[in-house]
């Protein structure tokens, strides 16, 4: 492109400088003659300009074209290696997104297995609710129910059939038949434990679909049932020659002890004059743990008496013992002098002994030198 406006520049000059020359010289032939020529040479110059230009406008749009060409395998190339990076960054997140899937379902899986070993311990929970609700309707079965009770807080107490200290199932000396008996150290002698549960008219007096009338009447109700339990126990159970002066009401629920004790105050005192004392199975086993820690200190007081016995039997034998050693030593002592006097006298002994000696054998050997 540089080099055609090269060529149109000089073609013009060229041509001002003809026109210039034809009409300095005034000549109209000649005139016309140069106007040819330069007619010719515009013409001949344009030619190759029109050449020129058009060599110049191939070789630019072939460059044009290679560039292009060339810009686009360029562009090409990076978008193929954008588009691998990309792919690759997917596969990866993909394959994260795969374990972390693969964890969650894992998961939610074993979830749904603890959630079903929960179900099934539920139900359990809810039959065994059901029976024991069946349990505790029955008078009978709520009888023996808190006879279990009272035998499985004893035994986790004392242990299995420790008989030095309770007895299930004790017969008295009148034939009534107690629950358990308690062994206990004196003043308390034994103390026998009864399980009652005045159930019905409790979960009357606490049902709120009652009416308060027949929630009063319930409550009274309640209290002349626990007064009747309080007086069986003290008259059957507790017999001056056999047992000791006070009993145990077992109250199996802690519901039924509490509200005992928070509004009905006299019951307490009517339950102390009879020296019975009404016990839930947690004041029960509170009640136990202090026996249990009150007999191992009586054992435990036996035992350092018959210590404190043979550690004084051990102090007499001990002063028996140095007497006699220094009977000994004395006797040592005078044995050790009697040793050495005799071994002065034997050193004494073996002297005259190695004189005589010499002496024997002085004589012939003097003899023998002469």
């Amino acid at each position: 492109m540089d080099i055609s406006i090269f060529l149109v520049v000089a073609i013009i000059v060229l041509g001002a400088i003809i026109f210039y020359l034809i009409f300095k010289n005034n000549n109209q032939n000649d005139h016309e003659i140069i106007t040819l020529k330069i007619a010719e040479k515009i013409s001949e110059g344009l030619g190759r300009y029109q050449q020129d230009l058009n060599k110049n406008l191939n070789e630019f749009s072939n460059g044009l074209r290679e560039s292009q060409r060339g810009d686009f395998e360029n562009l090409r190339k990076v978008v193929d290696i954008k588009l691998d990076r990309i792919s690759s960054k997917v596969q990866e997140n993909l394959e994260d997104n795969l374990k972390k899937g693969q964890q969650t379902f894992t998961s939610v899986i074993e979830r749904l297995a603890k959630i079903d070993e929960a179900q099934k311990k539920i139900e359990g929970l809810s039959s065994s609710v059901v029976g024991l609700q069946e349990v505790l309707s029955d008078k009978k079965s709520r009888g023996i129910f808190g006879e279990v009770q009272l035998g499985h807080i004893l035994k986790s107490i004392f242990g299995d059939n420790n008989q030095k200290v309770f007895l299930l199932q004790a017969t008295l000396s009148n034939g009534k038949i107690v629950d358990a008996l308690l062994d206990l150290p004196e003043p308390l002698g034994k103390v026998p434990v009864d399980s009652k549960f005045p159930l019905e008219n409790y979960k009357r007096m606490v049902d709120s679909t009652l009416t308060d009338h027949e929630r009063t009447l319930a409550s009274r109700e309640f209290k002349s049932n626990v007064k009747k339990h309080i007086d069986d126990i003290a008259d059957k159970y507790l017999t001056p020659a056999e047992t000791s002066e006070q009993a145990i009401m077992f109250l199996p629920a802690e519901a039924i002890f509490a509200e005992i004790h928070a509004y009905h105050p006299d019951l307490i005192d009517y339950a102390q004059a009879r020296k019975v004392w009404p016990c839930s199975p947690t004041t029960f086993m509170a009640t136990l743990s202090t026996i249990q820690t009150i007999l191992m200190n009586i054992e435990r007081n036996k035992y350092m008496t018959v210590m404190h016995e043979e550690i004084n039997k051990l102090g007499l034998e001990f002063e028996r013992y140095q007497t006699r050693w220094n009977d000994l030593a004395k006797h040592l002592q005078t044995v050790n002098k009697d040793v050495e006097k005799i071994h002065i006298t034997s050193d004494k002994i073996s002297t005259r002994f190695r004189k005589i000696q010499d002496v024997e054998l002085g004589g012939p050997r003097s003899q023998i030198e002469q």
